[in-house]
Formats: C-alpha cells, sequence, structure tokens
C-alpha cells in the first residue's frame, strides 16, 4: 500500500508540473489548436506497451485478454467524452486540480466518484451489468488476428515516433518568461514549463511501474482511477475496510503529489468558480462517473492503459471518449462562438 501512495504522489506532481489535461488533448484537435498534447497522450501509449508487454514476457505480470462488452463500452464511452468537457477536466485531471484549491475541480471530483459508486455498486448496476450482457469473446486485437502482441508494439511505436520527430521538427514561437527566482533542480522542478512529450514519458514510466508494484498486493493490473474513486466512497459510506485497496492508496498519492506540486510552485489557492461553472462540474462529474463505470474505465484505464495491451475495450472506449468530446465541443465552444457567445468557464 506504500508503494500505491508514493507511485500515486510521484503521478500527482508530475501531472501537475506538467500541466498534463487529456480534455484539452482532445479538445485542441477539434478547435485547431495544434495536436502536441494528442501525440503525448500516444507516447505514454506506446512507452507503456513495451514496458509492460516486457514484464508479461519475463513473467514478472500476467496479462490474460478479456471479453468485450461493445455495448457498454461504446455508451460509457460517449457519455464520458460528453462529461469530461462539460466537467473541465477528465478523472484524474479532477483528482489533480482539486489537489490545487479548485473547488470547481473538488466539486466535479465529489461527483464523479459518487456516480461511479452508484453505478458500480448501487442503484445504476442492474442497468451496467444488463449493457455488459452485450459482449465478444475476443477481447484483444492481436488475439483476433492471431498475430503476436510484438507486431503491434512495433508498429504502434514506429508510429508514434514519426509524428513525434514531426512535430519536435516544427518551428516554436519562443515565450517571454520572467527571470527565474530559483536555480538548478528547483528552477526545474518548480518553474520551467515542462515539455508535454517529456511529461508524457514520465507517465509512461510511472505507468508500467504500477503493474509489478500493483501485483505485491494481489492486483494484477496497471493505473486507474474509476473503481479506487468508487471504493473509496464505498469505504466512506459503509466503513468496510475491503475497499480500501492499492487503487485507493494511488489515487490519494495523486492528490499529495498534486497538492506538493503546487504548494512548492507558488500555484496553490482556492478558487470558488461562479454558479454556471459549478453546474457544469456537477453534471460533468456525474457522467464522466456513470460513463466510465459502463466504459469499464476513464481516458487513464481505457485511455492509456488499455490501449497499451491493445484490448478492444481501450481502443473503441477512446474513440467514443473522442465522439462524446467533439459533442460536447461543438455544443458548448464551437456553436457558440460562432454566434458571438462567450463559453464562458469552460477550461
Amino acid at each position: 500500500m506504500l508503494s500505491a501512495l508514493l507511485l500515486g504522489s510521484l503521478l500527482g506532481f508530475v501531472l501537475q508540473r506538467g500541466r498534463f489535461c487529456v480534455v484539452s488533448a482532445y479538445r485542441d484537435v477539434f478547435l485547431g489548436q495544434g495536436i502536441k498534447m494528442f501525440i503525448a497522450l500516444f507516447i505514454i501509449i506506446a512507452v507503456q506497451s513495451v514496458g509492460i508487454w516486457t514484464l508479461n514476457s519475463l513473467g514478472y505480470i500476467s496479462i490474460k485478454p478479456r471479453e468485450f462488452y461493445w455495448l457498454s463500452t461504446i455508451i460509457g464511452g460517449v457519455i464520458f467524452g460528453f462529461g469530461m468537457v462539460v466537467a473541465g477536466g477528465c478523472a484524474t485531471g479532477t483528482w489533480y486540480r482539486a489537489a490545487e484549491g479548485l473547488i470547481g475541480s473538488i466539486v466535479a471530483l465529489f461527483f464523479y466518484a459518487l456516480s461511479a459508486s452508484v453505478t458500480k455498486y448501487g442503484a445504476f448496476l442492474p442497468l451496467s451489468n444488463y449493457l455488459k450482457t452485450f459482449k465478444v469473446s475476443d477481447g484483444a486485437i492481436h488475439q483476433s488476428l492471431g498475430i503476436s502482441v510484438w507486431v503491434l508494439v512495433i508498429g504502434l511505436n514506429l508510429i508514434v515516433g514519426f509524428f513525434v520527430v514531426k512535430e519536435l521538427r516544427k518551428p516554436h514561437l519562443k515565450i517571454a518568461r520572467l527571470k527565474p527566482q530559483k536555480t538548478g533542480v528547483l528552477h526545474l522542478l518548480f518553474e520551467k514549463s515542462w515539455h508535454p512529450f517529456i511529461t508524457a514519458l514520465l507517465v509512461g514510466f510511472i505507468a508500467i511501474l504500477a503493474w509489478p508494484l500493483s501485483s505485491l498486493s494481489g492486483r494484477n493490473a496497471g493505473l486507474g482511477i474509476t473503481t479506487p474513486s468508487a471504493n473509496l466512497i464505498q469505504y466512506l459510506t459503509t466503513g468496510n475496510t475491503k475497499f480500501i485497496d492499492w487503487g485507493v492508496y494511488l489515487v490519494l498519492g495523486i492528490a499529495l503529489g498534486s497538492f506538493l506540486g503546487a504548494k512548492l510552485s507558488g500555484e496553490f489557492r482556492f478558487r470558488i468558480p461562479d454558479k454556471k461553472l459549478l453546474a457544469y462540474a456537477s453534471i460533468g462529474g456525474i457522467l464522466m462517473g456513470v460513463g466510465a463505470s459502463f466504459a469499464g474505465g476513464c481516458t487513464i484505464g481505457n485511455g492509456l492503459v488499455e490501449t497499451s495491451l491493445f484490448s478492444y475495450k481501450g481502443w473503441v472506449a477512446t474513440l467514443f471518449f473522442l465522439v462524446g468530446a467533439y459533442i460536447a465541443t461543438f455544443f458548448i465552444i464551437i456553436l457558440p462562438t460562432q454566434y458571438g457567445k462567450n463559453p464562458k468557464g469552460i477550461s
């Protein structure tokens, strides 16, 4: 459990200092603001794929294909993608931004965890179980194709590498910055802006470490946010310690690491949004919790971990995260802008 807290703290620190936001990665594509952050997501997937399949080959972890609940994944993906744009942050983003003092993110996090708990353990469980009756037995791409997973690993890394090199060769504007107040390592950690690709590499390595460390507690999985968040609510409402597992300590560590990063860099402060933003945060949080539970994971569990396993669930969920995110972006940002209205509050 200590390993989960430490790894989560490292992840939270990296996400906070790297200003890593999945929502902006998706939105930037739709708004024509570049694909740098989107490429960064695939760096995490590519790096992680090499690491976890190497660990699997060496026998340190065991990766087994599972059934693919296609209807649940599609519906959940759209709902989650829509919800994260409305909330202004994905599941992981709400954890680390809440620890920076953003009241809107705290509200979104509460409703996300609560609705995930309701869907996984409460009133929405029958519906969730029904949706999961629509399934296929082949859960992984390489399983269906009858090929070695390493063909997919190598292919993905070559494609991602191509886009990384192409992006790095683009000319970039130099931005004037304030004179550094710190020197050396402190400047790099707490003042200097991190390149998204560097942040992505760090997150990828952390995601790899999650597998062997969590296996020590009997949990055969990587990074995960939704189920631990739901389990935390279950523990707080029932007092049943069976819900306190490696994953719960991981998400608590994310909050701790983000708080330390924000505090030491002078970025921590409580920020209270207006009523409209709070409404967006509440609704978006609810949609994220329900959607992630239906889909079997959020933009971390599905979008970064399952994709590196080359499971259908991961790639299909990611596709429909994009669909949901586009719908929300169109109606909340693009359409109001076209009619001269200011889409206030969506960040």
